[in-house]
This record gives C-alpha cells, structure tokens and sequence, in this order.
C-alpha cells in the first residue's frame, strides 16, 4: 500500500536505473527517457539528451513558463521540458527527492495518462537511502488565492500532506465530484492510476492550439454528454478529481520540498497550482524550510516488491 509518511529522515533516490518510451500527449513526438539515480540535494534535474548544449533543466517552480492544460519547464536558454507534472507526481509519491531524467524529446512520454508505469516501475526497482536529510516545507499560516470562482488555499497541520479537492462541471457525468486524500494515511492507488481525461466536444478546439496531438483513448479518459468512450470504463469512481489530486502533487513537488500542509482547493488546475506556489513564496512568514529531528536509525536500501513501501510526503 503507497502512503507518504512525514517522519520519513534521509533523502531518497533509485537504486538502478529505468527507461520508458512513449509518445508525447500534447507534442505528438514519440519520446525516450532514462530516469537515473543522482546525488544528495540535487533534487529532479531534467536533460534534453537531443540538444549538446545548455540541455539541462532543473525542475523548480522559479522555471515554469506555462501551465496551459500541462505544465511545461524552461531554462535561462529556451531548452524546454513539457507535461512533467505526473512524472513529477510519481517522485512525489514514492519518496524520491533526487534524480535525473534524461529525455530525447521536449515532452515526457504520456504513457497511459496517469502516473501508474512511473510508480510501479519505481516500486520494482527500488529505492536508496541516502546520507542527507529531507527538507520539509512547514506551513506557518492560511496562504489562499482566488481567481474567479477557482480558489486554492494551504493551512497549517503538524502530519503531512492533506488534499481536499473539488471539481465543478457542467457535465453531469463529472459534475461537482469531490474527494479527500491525506497523503500520511490514504492508499494512494486510486490517486496515481487515474487518468487525464476530456470533453469530447473540446477535443476539436485544444487541438486548434496546437494541443493534444498525441491524444488518444489509450492515454486520456474522454467523456461524451452522459458515457465514457473508453472501452474499459473508468478504472475507479472519482477517476476525474483524483486525477487532478495526481496533477496538483506533481506540481506542488515543483516547490522543491515535501509539504506538511492541508490543501483546499476548488476547480483547480496547473495554472492556479503554479500561481499559488509562487505566491506562497513571496512572503517568508508563510512557511518554515525543516528537517525531522527524531534520531539516526540504520538506514538501509528499501526493496518495494512487497508494496508496503510507506514514503515521504
């Protein structure tokens, strides 16, 4: 069972590396990305193995140069990286704080349109325990903001990360479905195995945008009026909203730090993610940069083929 602990100690990366081939969801381009172990306090450094030159970007908050229906990073040179949230997500989730993702394209593969193949091939590989301490992102005080009728806000609790969540569409089928997670306690399966998903009749538009070119049935969830197209039917009952809980860990991570927090949010997106974060930072009073204190165990490599991995948050 995945769940993200907050007394987790030292700073994790993999123990071997890993390689995931796809196509990209908004680029079209097929893709192929080796994610790599890396030292202490590198945090997640992306590099374009098809450009030789100023190919490396950090993902970080400070570099993402947009948010629209993906969220996309940059470097000081152009070099981008885009739809790294649920990759990103999949760190987030199974407690690795350091690695390096060597891509051959601008976009990092969709796979099924969720975080699943990243986190079970990372559970299959296992993870290593290094010799630095996680720095956790405590938050001191109500940090809120609003645009529109969408609004996301970040309390303060002394566990971990918590994420109450709403959608509001017009669909009936998605309507205003709503679901609790806390990262500390929840099974997180339902979270990273749910897909991106779509209105069947905003397909024609994102695709005048430019977007969504390597869409497909086989990586999205579509919905039409009252049916989903999709063969299979959804895989759980809040696929929708636990999908965006999957989206908004992924970009939260790009902070730089786990977060001991509860998050409220209604109709968000990465747009409003990216905004609140960089607000959140704009006034120091609103957090505490902390390591856990408890005492030095013996730290040991962690195996995760049994599924009981309990990881950081």
């Amino acid at each position: 069972m995945y769940k993200c602990c907050v007394n987790e100690i030292y700073q994790k990366t993999l123990l071997n590396n890993l390689q995931f081939e796809g196509i990209g969801l908004h680029s079209g381009l097929k893709s192929k990305m080796k994610v790599l172990p890396a030292k202490e306090n590198s945090g997640i450094i992306f590099k374009r193995t098809d450009l030789e030159d100023n190919n490396v970007v950090k993902a970080n908050i400070n570099n993402v140069s947009s948010a629209k229906l993906c969220t996309t990073i940059e470097n000081e040179f152009g070099v981008k990286v885009s739809t790294v949230e649920h990759l990103m997500s999949a760190f987030y989730m199974t407690g690795i704080d350091n690695a390096i993702v060597e891509i051959d394209s601008i976009e990092v593969p969709i796979m099924d349109g969720s975080s699943k193949d990243f986190v079970e091939e990372i559970k299959r590989t296992g993870l290593k325990i290094q010799s630095k301490k996680i720095k956790y992102l405590k938050i001191l005080k109500k940090c809120r903001i609003q645009e529109d009728q969408k609004f996301l806000e970040l309390n303060p609790n002394i566990l971990g990360l918590g994420v109450s969540f709403q959608l509001n569409y017009k669909n009936e089928l998605i309507g205003k479905q709503k679901n609790d997670i806390n990262f500390l306690n929840d099974n997180l399966k339902d979270v990273y195995s749910s897909r991106t998903f779509c209105l069947y009749e905003d397909i024609e538009q994102i695709k005048k945008i430019g977007l969504a070119k390597g869409g497909s049935l086989d990586n999205a969830v579509v919905v039409d009026k009252d049916k989903v197209l999709n063969s299979e039917g959804l895989r759980n009952e809040k696929e929708f909203v636990n999908h965006k809980i999957l989206d908004l860990a992924g970009d939260f991570f790009l902070s730089g730090y786990r977060i001991i927090g509860d998050v409220n949010c209604f109709q968000g997106g990465h747009q409003l993610s990216i905004d609140f974060l960089k607000k959140l930072f704009e006034d120091k009073l609103n957090f505490l940069i902390i390591e856990n204190q408890t005492s030095d165990r013996n730290k040991q490599n962690i195996s995760t083929a049994d599924n009981k991995i309990a990881v950081n948050a």
